[in-house]
């Protein structure tokens, strides 16, 4: 098909008509086209971290990924907890973002996990997700009053699942710390928190979203939750649906990410969920670190991985089937799902049709890459899939009528 654009929306879908692009166009032949990506998990680090990130760099790499607007998480220095610094952040985005940003608000002050931000405040600004994302949420009554205080204005509450007394300071999947010499982050430290909000938000009637799902056991919370009700909504990363201990029990710190890449067995657990729909949506957690601080010896080195230019590719696996990628399925999960939960459906996941939003990607078919640290457009180059080859990639991300990343094919590539 042609796609016309104009003034930022689609103006027409027609026959293609076969013959070279003339000046003005894009060719996207042998490509599939895809509404934008939402990703509701991702760290931009400034202000604070820019040896790691800058919101340029970072939404920069979100449209190499074929992201069109990503949410960018509270625990940067200082904390996103006033509605000062989320307009902050919204005026730095205006001037610097390559694709849009939505601010994410902590929870608690300074994620202290101890007093509530001004939630309505908070909400009244414009913000609809909040998080402590790096820190749990740990005390029920202070949970309970945010989702009492959400609930009813529209928010939503996004919690790291990782209970304190049970894997405070863990390191590495409980499988393999012993033989490490590491702490332990048993799965069941994700389960019980999953288990107890999960109720809550039940008593409450209040949207709950549990963030980067590592346990089967939380799935079936989940999935338990619901069918009694409750507004529980859940995410799953691109490395814990196709990595595991087999990376992480080398003790190399690449691979070392909160929560901790799990036993083999889990993972196609986590991508049976996901097809189901008991996970909702695909969310990387993009968490760049300069390369001293992935270095060294395991408990020195930091948490976390990119994922924002891999996202696709590790998606594309998980529904490819016997007829090849279900590419609505995949248009679900990394755009009109997330969309939807974050109350940002009137301008991103959009359907591709005449008169919406000209937001779109387009993912080449069966034409392997391989991943490089060298090639990200990241600030860091922390992926867990260098040199690993994939099927799919993006190699054209438009965000309303305007074009903010074409992949140029190499030499190489071309042959």
């Amino acid at each position: 098909m042609d796609l016309t654009v104009r003034d930022g929306r689609i103006a027409a879908v027609e026959p293609a008509e076969g013959s070279p692009p003339r000046a003005g166009e894009l060719d996207g032949r042998g490509g599939v086209l895809l509404p934008g990506f939402v990703d509701l998990h991702t760290h931009l680090r400034e202000p604070g971290g820019e040896d790691a990130e800058t919101v340029r760099t970072g939404t920069a790499s979100a449209a190499a990924g074929g992201f069109t607007d990503v949410f960018a998480m509270a625990n940067t220095r200082p904390v996103t907890d006033s509605v000062d610094r989320v307009r902050w952040l919204a005026e730095l985005a205006a001037a610097e973002a390559v694709v849009r940003v939505h601010p994410v608000a902590a929870v608690t002050r300074d994620l202290a996990g101890a007093e509530l931000t001004d939630l309505d405040a908070l909400v009244a600004a414009g913000v609809r997700v909040f998080s402590d994302d790096g820190h749990c949420v740990d005390d029920p009554a202070l949970v309970d009053r945010a989702l009492r205080h959400l609930g009813p204005a529209g928010g939503v509450f996004a919690q790291h699942a990782q209970s304190a007394a049970l894997a405070g300071g863990g390191q590495v999947d409980a499988t393999v710390a012993a033989r490490l010499g590491l702490p332990p982050w048993p799965m069941v430290a994700e389960d019980v928190v999953v288990a107890r909000d999960a109720l809550l938000a039940l008593e409450r009637d209040a949207p709950l979203h549990v963030c980067h799902v590592s346990s089967p056991r939380s799935v079936e919370i989940i999935r338990w939750a619901r069918e009694r009700g409750a507004r529980v909504s859940a995410e799953v990363t691109p490395h814990h649906l196709s990595l595991d201990t087999t990376r992480s029990g080398t003790g190399d710190p690449t691979y070392k990410v909160n929560p901790p890449l799990r036993a083999p067995e889990v993972a196609p657990a986590l991508r049976d969920a996901l097809r189901d729909g008991v996970i909702d949506v695909v969310a990387t957690d993009h968490a760049p670190h300069p390369a001293h601080r992935k270095r060294g010896p395991w408990r020195e080195a930091a948490f976390g991985m990119t994922g924002l230019e891999t996202a696709l590719a590790v998606t594309a696996e998980v529904f490819d089937g016997t007829s090849g990628v279900d590419w609505r399925r995949v248009a679900e999960v990394l755009s009109h799902r997330p969309a939807a939960l974050a109350g940002i459906d009137g301008v991103a996941g959009r359907p591709l049709a005449v008169g919406e939003p000209a937001t779109f990607c387009v993912v080449t078919e069966d034409t392997p890459w391989t991943v490089s640290r060298a090639d990200t457009r990241s600030l860091s180059g922390n992926t867990p899939f260098d040199g690993r080859e994939f099927g799919h990639r993006v190699v054209l991300t438009v965000v309303a009528g305007r074009a903010v990343w074409r992949h140029e094919a190499t030499t190489a590539e071309r042959r």
